[in-house]
């Protein structure tokens, strides 16, 4: 996640298979043997075209979902300071910094959701069962109660 003055920044998706057309964070699958951090800070890089340092980034939220078009688990990090610009590089044509108490309505809902998740939590485990993470009983497509107000 990328926010500053109380705005996120959001791609527009576009040509991969996945909630195309929809708003969502930057983000993609772990390559390799990579780590968590080091796919995030590919993947800002191959999006959006920012650079960002393994210290600049924070594991906020781990997450299953489940999507009309599959399931799995998401890892969100929270960028604190990143290297250049962003502009839609590849698989965005569009990056949109916006309030964080008006996302758009055309947005992928786990990720919206996750959003919310993070400003009322701080950091997050949900859709997990077991006494190591805390344990949540909503669906990610209900719970979205926090972030009512949106804009086309």
């Amino acid at each position: 996640m990328f926010i500053k003055n109380g705005e996120i920044l959001l791609a527009r998706r576009t040509n991969t298979g996945f909630e195309d057309a929809n708003y969502g964070l930057i983000g993609g699958h772990l390559a390799g043997h990579e780590t968590v951090k080091q796919a995030a800070m590919r993947e800002c890089h191959e999006e959006i075209g920012v650079s960002i340092a393994a210290v600049d980034l924070d594991v906020i939220g781990v997450e299953h979902y489940v999507s009309p078009t599959g399931e799995g688990i998401d890892f969100y990090c929270k960028a604190n300071r990143w290297q250049g610009e962003p502009y839609a590089r590849a698989e965005c044509d569009n990056i949109t910094w916006f309030k964080l108490d008006n996302l758009p309505k055309t947005m992928i809902p786990f990720m919206r959701d996750a959003i919310a998740r993070y400003l009322s939590e701080q950091s997050w485990f949900s859709g997990f069962e077991g006494n190591d993470f805390k344990e949540d009983s909503t669906s990610s497509y209900q719970n979205t109660n926090l972030l009512e107000n949106t804009q086309d």
